[in-house]
């Protein structure tokens, strides 16, 4: 009941990002069913289709992570979820706060969740009528019948998974020097930027290794078939590259930001590489995340550029917007999240004389600055992925 009071009166903008992670809780949880309708309208009658009703439910995990990752991004800037003045006094401590916020997340989700079941039914004609005309039967499994426990015991891993992300990155932590600017400086992450690196060339070695020479059939799937023929490989290929760009997100952050500093700054690069060095921890993973999902649809565009044969399917254009749509928001809102916490900063550099445009080109200099390094990794790496799957 709290967590609806305060959703209730939230900023416009707060309730704006939570109706985008409603939305893409509906769109994981569509994903969902979509597999489950498919196992079921080829359980009786094709059962060597088993396997590829796992892969299409293997696969629903990407865009569920993402949805996690964006729940937790919108939990982080949600001013309900900050220990205020006078909260702890009112029974509202840090680890109420903490289940706050993870409620709030999960009541979310649900509401996402419910809202895929009801379109799934309609399309499939469940709830009265025939199924959706241009809707093809065999996505959904239209005309058998879908066991329901089992679809909303599914449909609850997207509110379960997010509310844990959110319970776990939001958890009371020690305050003793980790909050400090000085000891985030001093605490600088270059440590995970090789083993960030190790794994993801580990990573593309084990996809090139696995890799099959000749293309399998489905092409309903995120990936195109020839990735499918081989998923314990390839996907372990796949992932690990991912982990070892996420890994390295807050050491290639950082050392942006070391790089802005090299030599003898002035006072806009001093302030522009300070700023990504203090922040690495913050925008460093999103980043990561934006560049593992960058190169992996970048490497599906020429794979099925190589493979015309397996054109883009429905569910495949909505997992593909699901996951963009999710980290590039993640992103976006770790960015807001920097912005808000240098407030204090800004407020004084202004005060000393600092003029609005050059906060403006510090910003401008700091975004350059992680295009011309992350920009030619993402490629550098998704060219190395698609190597043995279009030659």
């Amino acid at each position: 009941m709290l967590a609806l009071r305060l959703a209730r009166g939230s900023h416009p903008l707060v309730l704006l990002r939570r109706l985008f992670v409603a939305i893409a809780a509906a769109g994981t949880g569509f994903l969902l069913l979509s597999a489950v309708g498919h196992a079921a309208g080829h359980a009786a009658g094709h059962p060597a289709t088993a396997d590829d009703s796992l892969v299409r439910l293997l696969w629903c995990a990407a865009p569920l992570a993402a949805t996690a990752q964006f729940a937790v991004s919108t939990a982080r800037t949600d001013p309900a979820a900050r220990l205020q003045r006078g909260m702890t006094a009112a029974g509202l401590g840090p680890l109420r706060l903490t289940l706050l916020a993870a409620a709030s997340t999960a009541l979310t989700c649900i509401l996402g969740v419910l809202l895929a079941l009801l379109v799934f039914l309609h399309l499939r004609g469940d709830l009265g009528g025939s199924s959706s005309a241009g809707v093809d039967s065999d996505l959904l499994g239209a005309g058998h019948p879908v066991p329901l426990v089992g679809a909303l015991m599914l449909l609850a891993t997207v509110p379960v998974t997010a509310a844990a992300a959110t319970a776990v990155s939001l958890r009371p932590r020690d305050e003793t020097g980790s909050t400090e600017p000085e000891a985030r400086l001093r605490t600088t992450p270059p440590s995970g930027l090789p083993w960030g690196i190790a794994l993801a060339a580990a990573g593309l070695a084990i996809e090139a290794y696995t890799s099959p020479g000749t293309d399998a059939p489905g092409g309903l799937l995120p990936l195109p078939g020839r990735m499918i023929g081989s998923p314990p490989g390839v996907l372990a290929g796949w992932a690990l590259s991912a982990f070892g760009l996420v890994l390295a997100g807050p050491g290639l952050v950082h050392l942006c930001g070391r790089l802005l500093c090299a030599g003898r700054p002035g006072a806009l690069r001093l302030l522009s590489g300070r700023v990504l060095q203090e922040d690495s921890h913050r925008l460093g993973r999103p980043l990561g995340v934006l560049c593992a999902v960058a190169s992996a649809a970048y490497a599906a565009v020429k794979v099925y550029e190589a493979s015309p044969s397996h054109p883009f399917g429905p569910l495949t254009a909505l997992g593909a917007a699901v996951v963009l749509a999710c980290v590039t928001a993640s992103a976006l809102t770790a960015a807001l999240e920097s912005r808000s916490a240098r407030a204090h900063t800004t407020a004084a550099l202004r005060r000393l004389g600092a003029s609005a445009s050059v906060l403006h080109r510090a910003a401008a200099l700091r975004t350059l600055a992680l295009l011309l390094v992350l920009a030619p990794l993402t490629w550098t790496v998704a060219e190395m992925a698609t190597l043995p799957l279009v030659h």
